[in-house]
This record gives C-alpha cells, sequence and structure tokens, in this order.
C-alpha cells in the first residue's frame, strides 16, 4: 500500500511524529512518502497514492497557514483517498484539555472545508529551550493552566506513540 504522509511543523514535535510513522509503516512493507508542506514547499502530488495522513502543529489556536491552505486548495484530490488527520497539541495530552483540542480541529475543519475520513488528536511537546519569557508564561499559564508540569522543568514529550501506532494501523487495516 502507498502511503502519503504530509505534515507541518512548528517546533519539531509534528515532523518527530511523521517520521516515526514513516519509519514505522516502511517496517510494516508500506511504501511511505513522507513531505513537509510548507509556504515555500513544492505542489504536492497524490497520484498513485492509496492513503494520506496530514499532520500539523497547533499553536495560537491555529494549525500552520501552508497546512491549511493545502487541506482548502487539495480537498477535491484528498477527496478521492482515504485520509487520517493527526492534530498535535499540548491540551491533546490532558483528559480536561480533549474538548479544547478538538475544538482547534474543528474551527480548522470549518476554514478549510476539509472534513478526513478519520481524525485523531496527538499530544504534543513542551520544548521549552526554545520559548523566550513570553512564550514560557504562555505555556505555563495558558496551555498547562491547572497542569502538574511546568516548563522551567525543561522538556517533555507527552505523545504516546504505542497509542499514535496502533490508530494508524487500525486506519490503514480497516480502510484498505
Amino acid at each position: 500500500m502507498k502511503v502519503m504522509i504530509a505534515y507541518a511543523s512548528i517546533e519539531g514535535q509534528t515532523r518527530k511524529i511523521s517520521r516515526f510513522l514513516e519509519d514505522t509503516l516502511k517496517k510494516a512493507g508500506h511504501d511511505v512518502q513522507a513531505v513537509e508542506v510548507s509556504d515555500e514547499g513544492p505542489a504536492l502530488s497524490f497520484n498513485g497514492v492509496d492513503h494520506v495522513i496530514l499532520a500539523a502543529s497547533v499553536h495560537e489556536r491555529r494549525h500552520p497557514k501552508a497546512f491549511e491552505v493545502l487541506l482548502a486548495g487539495q480537498g477535491d484530490k484528498l477527496a478521492d483517498k482515504k485520509t487520517l488527520l493527526i492534530s498535535v497539541s499540548l491540551k491533546a495530552a490532558f483528559e480536561d484539555g480533549q474538548e479544547e483540542a478538538q475544538d482547534y480541529l474543528d474551527e480548522m475543519k470549518l476554514r478549510t472545508g476539509f472534513e478526513p475520513d478519520r481524525e485523531i488528536l496527538v499530544a504534543g511537546a513542551v520544548r521549552s529551550g526554545s520559548y523566550d519569557y513570553f512564550q514560557t508564561q504562555v505555556v505555563r499559564h495558558v496551555l498547562l493552566r491547572g497542569q502538574s508540569y511546568d516548563p522551567a522543568d525543561g522538556e517533555r514529550e507527552f505523545t504516546d506513540y504505542g497509542k499514535l501506532a496502533a490508530s494508524v494501523d487500525e486506519f490503514l487495516k480497516v480502510d484498505a
């Protein structure tokens, strides 16, 4: 089966997730192509692709603009493919953040008009080493409000790779 992973990453966690999926799917015998979506990137061709995994991170309640442009502009071509949309956010890491994480995804679907076959929320990471003072305060007092983790404690991944791999495997098996 030929699978394309089209992803947009801001701080690197979605890139890491996409590379993990690429390696996992290749080991399972799939023909996989991973492409980073960016403003400067080439137009994507979905010819010959059976399944498309679309992954993007959330920052300030939005997925990257280039990713949303891809969904809005290529939605007709994606409609012919089996699609899985992965939304990566810190809110998805916590039970009490699931509703807000789903809101981010729902808002993007409204803006782009794109409706995937399946979607999953995936917990992101704190990359405190790359934050300035203001970003650290936003992460601490907005994104992680009420949580026991403090970004001053250092970087931390919340992504559950086992759960992610199982969800993607289920998507490929059920929708084959």
